[in-house]
């Protein structure tokens, strides 16, 4: 399916591949049980030397991967039934691996996200950024000898030096006490309520032109300023904002309908604001429960998903059927008071 699609014809690929030893989904072709990290990173750069030439000129891959440890065993026929893990929305971290592949001892970490990083950069991709996504309700884990893992990479590549980033799409709100911050000060008879972003004069009244001009210039995707009878802003999100930042705290939450654990929603928006104008085209060649697609969906991006197995293909459809854009909706007849 991804060879037959054109060159340069996706502006981003959000993506999370089955984790190097995870489970067997009972499919075949599937990629994941491989004997060794270098064998699993070779299975996948044939996988995203497809998405480099797919993707647009100026087009962002994200990368989501898990690690493994060397000796120990997970879920591998969990076609079937879900792992513990699984109920509980989490990926499992330890998976049946192999001492002695690549060199690696039993406990050895295999690194396995970093040995796919490196591969796509020597193939040219530009290896931009490697995000951490903390997990504030991580698996847990009975280990003694080490810390509890709570975080996984999501890598961004680019396929050139000069890329589409929107990075005021995806701004993050800065130390909470500077946004609670009130300000006294006063400029040719106004202050400036910095928790509001809203102008008033001496008086406590701002004219609809006040609030008028923040709504023109001052406000970013997502926020919502309004007038009231005193002529007072009100925001819905915080003035002050920073560029988003690397460590992205994001909780995983269960999916029921799935015997694998799935991407955390908020975990993906961002790539799509960032990686894909509205009405661009986003790809997922892992697509497993369709939550990339989900998320273009709500953020109004087209999507490609590529799975093969067709249970999941039709889990996806469910899911992304009921899904609906995050922006603001047409009014019906009904709403419009017309019977």
């Amino acid at each position: 399916m991804l060879r037959t699609l054109p060159d340069q014809s996706v502006h981003c690929c959000v993506t999370s591949p089955p984790y190097w030893g995870l489970r067997d989904y009972g499919v075949l072709g599937q990629i994941g049980l491989e004997s060794s990290p270098q064998k699993y990173v070779t299975a996948l750069m044939s996988i995203f030397h497809e998405v480099h030439r797919v993707l647009r000129a100026d087009g962002t891959l994200w990368l989501n991967l898990g690690d493994s440890y060397i000796g120990y065993h997970g879920n591998k026929n969990a076609h079937g039934s879900a792992a513990p893990s699984d109920k509980n929305g989490y990926r499992e971290n330890m998976r049946p691996t192999s001492v002695g592949a690549d060199g690696l001892k039993n406990k050895d970490m295999a690194g396995i996200p970093w040995r796919v990083a490196f591969a796509l950069q020597d193939a040219g991709w530009y290896l931009r950024c490697d995000v951490i996504w903390a997990k504030p309700n991580p698996m847990p884990e009975s280990v003694q000898d080490r810390p509890t893992r709570a975080h996984e990479y999501l890598f961004l590549f680019s396929k050139s030096e000069r890329y589409y980033y929107d990075h005021e799409a995806v701004r993050e709100p800065s130390a909470p006490s500077r946004n609670s911050r009130k300000g006294n000060a006063y400029t040719g008879g106004r202050s400036f309520d910095n928790s509001t972003d809203a102008v008033r004069d001496s008086h406590g009244n701002a004219p609809q032109g006040d609030i008028r001009a923040v709504k023109r210039h001052s406000v970013r995707p997502g926020i919502d300023v309004k007038g009231g009878n005193q002529g007072m802003g009100k925001m819905t999100y915080p003035l002050y904002t920073r560029n988003r930042r690397s460590v992205w705290s994001v909780a995983t939450h269960p999916f029921p309908d799935a015997h694998f654990a799935t991407f955390p929603p908020d975990l993906i928006r961002p790539c799509v604001l960032a990686g894909c104008p509205a009405g661009g085209v986003v790809l997922d060649p892992f697509f497993g429960a369709g939550t990339v697609g989900v998320a273009c969906v709500e953020e109004e991006r087209r999507y490609l998903g590529i799975e093969i197995n067709p249970d999941y293909v039709a889990m996806a459809k469910r899911r992304i059927g009921q899904a609906r854009p995050k922006g603001p909706q047409p009014l019906s007849l009904l709403d419009m008071g017309v019977a």
